[in-house]
């Protein structure tokens, strides 16, 4: 993923209404669960089937580092995929999403403006065309690029041209991310 992909993620993530089981038998349990046998799990977790096994039993309690981190992002990553999907759907239809950023803002504008390009920190909600989307694009595995065009063609519109206030032939272009965040 990218910054922005992983940023929709994160977003969604927020709206769990319980945490991630905390062991790593119960994380293994529950991928068991969700991938219906343990020689998925192995495959998507690049272990052997007994040793998937084993954790399911507790016969192995604690993971190696990047294992951990590869199982906590595996069950993270199919957790209560129902809550999410009604956030998403909740962002898309009323509530929006709020963009906080740190990036190189350039644009075109009218001739004898400054169109000179130059790190903004930006925090605005965008409506919920946008967030709809923004959230349809990463469902359908668009790149990090397209993901970022529809993010700016957002700021540019709500914050830069004000709603079709002003600024009526201003591009907007949003390069260089230092970091990106998303609020539901």
């Amino acid at each position: 993923m990218g910054l922005i992909g992983d940023g929709l993620d994160r977003a969604v993530q927020q709206a769990d209404t319980r945490p991630i089981p905390k062991t790593a038998g119960a994380q293994m349990r529950y991928l068991v669960r969700q991938l219906r046998g343990t020689r998925p799990v192995a495959d998507l977790l690049g272990i052997s089937q007994r040793t998937v096994e084993r954790y399911v039993k507790d016969q192995f309690k604690h993971p190696r580092a990047d294992l951990a981190g590869r199982l906590a992002d595996a069950v993270r990553a199919r957790w209560q995929p129902g809550v999410r999907a009604r956030a998403r759907k909740q962002a898309a239809a009323t509530g929006g999403i709020v963009i906080e950023t740190r990036a190189r803002f350039g644009y075109t504008a009218a001739p004898g403006s400054t169109d000179d390009a130059r790190m903004r920190r930006l925090t605005q909600a965008l409506p919920p065309e946008y967030a709809a989307r923004l959230f349809a694009a990463h469902q359908r595995g668009a790149s990090e690029r397209d993901l970022q065009k529809i993010a700016a063609e957002g700021l540019q519109e709500v914050y830069f041209k004000d709603g079709g206030r002003r600024a009526s032939d201003l591009t907007v272009e949003f390069t260089d991310i230092d970091y990106i965040e998303f609020g539901l």
